[in-house]
């Protein structure tokens, strides 16, 4: 897979707290000269960014991020806000204490609610795996594939692990023909190679242009 290839999988990410909008900016203009699946940034920044990349690069934000233990309302008003102000794209941090007790109706009706609002435009939701037993990924994949969402996500990148091979092909073998998204600790080619490999169709990494192409850029998160 050469270099532009594998660019259209990378989600070029900016998350960190204080991310400025010259911060953004850069990411965008990067990811609109490298051709990136997308930017995705904070939500503060999704109006700013839609208007600046004017239809030239989908903008993905985040949702119940990144501990995704906000109230279902509450990621709903998000999703609404963000889309309104132009993310083309939602990535929504799954409730991992619903999950730890073994509240799956719950987690079900989360998911669903913020789909629901999403009115067609793609949502990822990330299952924050390096909390999750492999039993509990397998059931929190099912659960989104019965949904119908567009991606199942390995990680936010702010938690104590990110993407591994083994949790990527466990996700892609139960979800099928859904979007697989690995993000978190994605620093090299090799790395995302694998992932993709795997069966990851999107990859989410701060250093994502700069992994495949030498091109320094924003490296200091665990995104």
């Amino acid at each position: 897979m050469d270099v532009k290839e594998i660019l259209k999988h990378v989600d070029h990410t900016l998350l960190l707290q204080p991310s400025t909008w010259e911060e953004i900016k850069q990411i965008c203009d990067d990811a609109m000269e490298y051709g990136t699946a997308s930017v995705c940034i904070p939500p503060s920044y999704v109006k700013q960014a839609a208007e600046y990349v004017d239809g030239k690069m989908a903008v993905c934000t985040v949702i119940g991020f990144p501990n995704g233990n906000t109230t279902t309302a509450t990621k709903e008003f998000e999703t609404k806000d963000a889309i309104a102000n132009g993310a083309s794209e939602i990535d929504m941090v799954i409730n991992v204490g619903l999950i730890k007790s073994n509240k799956w109706d719950a987690v079900k009706d989360d998911i669903q609610a913020v789909l629901t609002t999403c009115h067609g435009v793609p949502l990822k939701v990330i299952l924050e795996t390096c909390l999750l037993t492999k039993e509990e990924i397998v059931k929190a994949c099912e659960i989104c594939k019965a949904l119908g969402v567009g991606f199942v996500k390995t990680s936010t990148g702010f938690n104590k692990g990110g993407a591994t091979v083994e949790d990527v092909a466990l996700m892609k073998k139960t979800v099928g023909n859904i979007g697989v998204k690995a993000s978190g600790g994605i620093r090299d080619t090799q790395t995302a190679l694998a992932m993709i490999e795997a069966g990851a169709t999107r990859i989410g990494a701060s250093a994502g242009i700069a992994i495949v192409t030498g091109v320094s850029g924003n490296t200091s998160s665990n995104y």
